[in-house]
């Protein structure tokens, strides 16, 4: 915070003592199901009119709606949800290369878009247990790669 903003701060009037939280400029995905045209642009004028939008993209084959601005992520999805009538949710998906094991129970998503995966168990912390070390001693001993491995197979 700079000296202007530390003295704007307090000679500001308007605010009667209380402080205002600032928004961070942020991008907010959104998964938000669009068949047409008409519905495209339906959901492009729901967030285009909201205070802090400065971009709004829309993917209507993978049925995603990006917003750049000053907002915040909850109350974009509670106006698209409410001006649009559709389902809303925030983008569960992830590049699948982030992924560890992409096509495990629980994080393949056969409705994700092509190159995505689901992203929430990844996140926070489900998924596959690594393998221990003696099991990986035992799987590589007979493995072909490895040149020290047993000849008698």
């Amino acid at each position: 915070m700079g000296a202007l903003d530390h003295f704007s701060n307090l000679f500001d009037c308007s605010s009667a003592g209380h402080h205002k939280k600032r928004k961070n400029f942020q991008t907010v995905e959104i998964k938000v199901k669009m068949d047409c045209e008409g519905c495209e642009r339906k959901v492009r004028r729901s967030v285009e009119g909201m205070k802090g939008v400065s971009q709004v993209d829309i993917d209507r084959k993978a049925s995603k709606l990006t917003v750049t601005g000053y907002v915040e992520p909850k109350k974009v999805v509670a106006r698209v949800a409410h001006r649009t009538g559709k389902r809303v949710e925030i983008w569960p998906y992830v590049p699948y290369d982030v992924v560890d094991h992409p096509y495990a129970q629980g994080v393949y998503d056969k409705k994700a878009p092509a190159g995505y995966v689901r992203g929430d168990q990844q996140m926070s912390g489900g998924g596959l247990a690594r393998a221990s070390s003696t099991e990986v001693r035992y799987t590589t001993a007979f493995s072909d790669e490895n040149p020290a491995a047993c000849t008698v197979m």
